[in-house]
C-alpha cells in the first residue's frame, strides 16, 4: 500500500491559498468608474512607477 504524500497535499493547497488571495487582491483593486473619468481609466497624474517613485 502507498504512503500518502502529503508534501504534495500541502503544496496544493498553499497554491489554492495563494490564488484566492490573488483573486481577492485583484477585486479589491479593481478600477471603478467615477464622475471625473467616465471610461474608468487611469489618469496619467496618478500613475506611479512599480519603484513607487512619480513618473
Amino acid at each position: 500500500m502507498a504512503k500518502p504524500n502529503y508534501q504534495y497535499e500541502k503544496r496544493q493547497k498553499e497554491m489554492a491559498k495563494k490564488a484566492k488571495q490573488e483573486e481577492k487582491r485583484r477585486q479589491k483593486h479593481k478600477v471603478v468608474p467615477n464622475d471625473d473619468n467616465p471610461k474608468g481609466l487611469v489618469s496619467e497624474t496618478n500613475v506611479t512607477s512599480p519603484d513607487g517613485s512619480q513618473p
